[in-house]
């Protein structure tokens, strides 16, 4: 990709005619593909989700490019329906954190019901939150629900679900593959994410993502995954 083509601004697509461009990566030779996809996915073996955060700064420019990796991900019809807030203000990390474990309480007090709580119950999660204050850094993930044309209209994105997930997945890879630790917080409802951030009404919270460093004391759930021909079918 040329230097004018990464520096143009996105507009929206919506309604103009197919337009194509070369594409002509470098093809890797095979036996450099099979070391890097080992080495990749003994890295991401190490990957854990993280509740305990160390204090610690980190740099926000780590964080920014993963955010960066995150927006290159597909989505429907290229509408790349997502906005990542990063949150480092400490007070309104305690927003947040108050308001998430007031929901979580409700939940935790029966609103999520005996299956969810049992299956809940070997990841150790209960309603207090500090890593929603001990990371030194918030990622609040946003889905856009449709976009506003010039005039006002609103304008319908398509497989938002999908689309943000698949983002929120690289970002993830990114973090990790960073040396920095996350972890994936959905108190329900959010809501109060959209108050507290300022978000317009086309957005709708869809993950808070704690980032930093693993507290030295840290511990995770003594949990196995499985194995590739459990996951992996091949015909």
């Amino acid at each position: 990709m040329s230097e004018t083509q990464q520096q143009r601004e996105w507009t929206p697509i919506h309604g103009e005619p197919y337009r194509s461009v070369p594409y002509r990566p470098e093809r890797m030779p095979e036996a450099q593909s099979l070391v890097r996809a080992a080495e990749l996915r003994e890295r991401m073996r190490e990957r854990r989700t993280v509740r305990q955060f160390a204090p610690d700064p980190v740099p926000a420019q780590v964080i920014r490019d993963a955010i960066a990796c995150a927006a290159t991900a597909p989505s429907g019809a290229h509408q790349q329906p997502w906005t990542f807030v990063l949150v480092q203000d400490p007070q309104i990390r305690r927003r947040i954190r108050e308001a998430a474990e007031h929901e979580e309480r409700i939940s935790y007090d029966g609103r999520l019901g005996e299956e969810w709580l049992a299956a809940l119950r070997p990841i150790g999660t209960d309603e207090v939150k500090p890593h929603l204050t001990d990371a030194p850094a918030l990622i609040v993930v946003f889905q856009q629900r449709y976009w506003l044309g010039e005039d006002g209209t609103k304008h319908k994105h398509y497989y938002v679900d999908e689309s943000v997930g698949i983002a929120v997945g690289m970002l993830l890879s990114a973090l990790h593959l960073s040396g920095l630790a996350a972890l994936i917080h959905t108190p329900s409802p959010m809501r109060f994410l959209s108050q507290v951030l300022g978000r317009p009404e086309n957005e709708k919270a869809f993950a808070v993502i704690p980032v930093g460093h693993p507290a030295p004391d840290c511990e995770v759930p003594d949990l196995v995954r499985k194995s590739l021909d459990q996951v992996l079918v091949e015909v």
